[in-house]
């Protein structure tokens, strides 16, 4: 069998981490790299900064260089954080017959909030014979495929807790954008009043990804965001804030059923937490039979997480039934430390 071939769409943080990762593997080659402005036409090892042997130096290039039909197995697409705008790169990808693992929050469940294109997805999909995949750390990992892993240790369930304390610092300049690091105080609340700050994109896909799995017909989910000033000046590698503006997200959503919450979302995050004495850490709390309280501290890197989520479930992604899938869909994620040949099914495979 031929290696598994991986086109990355957007070198920025996360896609340059998982080209560092997959340059890594046994098993998998990049065979593409798409970007704008300067980036185009730099060899990839000069954009990662180092070199990797037995490895191709190719260069980064365009759309239309490189999504081509069938020119991959799967393309890793981080560009964009909601459906609507990585709809129409989607569309492209699978038309050429590619698969698509995709970092947008808003693909973990595209149910959720976007029904309709999450239908024309799934249709297009099939109709290609591919799958499409949305994932990464948050959604698709921390704050809710692990705490349904969790319940199933459960035989009845009241109430679950999902909270992760972390560091926006190792993301990318769209991600701190999103946040509204380094604006005003005045800026957040105009932006949250207008909704045009986005602040955490992805409770509405972890409660919707998790009441479906639980079998759980919400009423309705609700959520909220409040700023996180920081009294001191900090620097992170893709953003910054001054003494007085905002640091960060301290984010909230409930899935309520009959009135109650039965899922709570707790997820406070802010660039370099630990300047100022903030501990990181995930935490699934579930009130059931068992109990049970499981702590992870300091938290799961967010980048690295999802860097290595993306690259993780290439195999389960080439291997899933035609369609648009969920993490509920495909079997557990699990790092891989062999030659990813190993994980594929032949017959699956597009680039034989």
């Amino acid at each position: 069998m031929q290696n598994v071939k991986v086109i990355i769409w957007g070198m920025g943080a996360m896609g340059s981490g998982m080209a560092r990762m997959l340059m890594t593997k046994k098993g998998v080659d990049i065979v593409g790299a798409i970007d704008i402005g300067d980036k185009i036409g730099k060899p990839i090892f000069d954009h990662l900064g180092e070199t990797f042997e037995g490895k191709e130096n190719i260069k980064i290039g365009t759309v239309e260089e490189y999504i081509t039909e069938k020119r991959a197995d799967v393309v890793l697409l981080c560009t964009d954080s909601f459906t609507a705008k990585a709809f129409d790169k989607i569309k492209l990808i699978v038309e050429n017959k590619m698969n698509v693992v995709t970092s947008a929050e808003e693909m973990a469940f595209p149910r959720a909030q976007s029904p309709e294109l999450a239908d024309k997805i799934d249709a297009l999909a099939k109709e290609n014979g591919v799958s499409v995949l949305g994932t990464g750390i948050n959604p698709g990992l921390i704050m809710d495929v692990l705490v349904l892993v969790m319940t199933g240790a459960c035989t009845d369930i009241k109430k679950i807790t999902s909270r992760r304390v972390n560091s926006l610092s190792p993301f990318g300049a769209a991600v701190m954008e999103e946040q509204g690091i380094g604006i005003s105080v005045e800026e957040f609340e105009k932006g949250k009043k207008e909704g045009t700050l986005a602040g955490h994109v992805g409770f509405p896909e972890s409660i919707s990804l998790m009441s479906t799995a639980l079998g759980l017909d919400l009423d309705e989910i609700v959520q909220d965001m409040e700023p996180i000033v920081t009294d001191v000046d900090r620097v992170a590698p893709h953003g910054e804030a001054k003494a007085g503006s905002i640091a960060g997200v301290a984010m909230k959503a409930w899935g309520k059923k009959d009135g109650e919450t039965v899922i709570e979302m707790d997820h406070p995050q802010q660039i370099e937490p630990e300047q100022v004495g903030v501990n990181t850490g995930d935490y699934v709390i579930i009130d059931g039979n068992p109990a049970i309280n499981v702590v992870n501290s300091p938290e799961v890197e967010g980048g690295v997480g999802t860097i290595a989520m993306c690259v993780n479930m290439i195999p389960q992604t080439i291997n899933a039934r035609p369609g648009l899938v969920t993490m509920i869909d495909l079997p557990i994620p699990h790092a891989i430390l062999g030659d990813f040949r190993d994980q594929v099914h032949p017959e699956a495979k597009i680039v034989k």
